[in-house]
């Protein structure tokens, strides 16, 4: 599972889904070398949470397979 640390990001550019709306409840993700960062974008200096990514892979199959729908 994901872990969070208060550490900073990879160094690399952080991006939103292209299906934002900026109606400010968006994620962002940095892909760095063998882990995949997600963090708020409206608090850019807050926690980051990192995944390996097997673990971001099983994250997007289950938002695929509809997993996580608000019932």
């Amino acid at each position: 599972m994901g872990t969070v640390k208060e550490s900073r990001s990879p160094r690399a550019a952080w991006f939103k889904a292209t299906f934002s709306d900026n109606g400010g409840g968006c994620v962002e993700v940095a892909l760095g070398e063998n882990v995949v960062a997600v963090r708020d974008s409206k608090d850019p200096e807050g926690p980051v949470l990192y995944f390996s990514g097997e673990e971001w892979v099983a994250f997007l199959a289950g938002v695929h397979a509809g997993e996580f729908e608000l019932r």
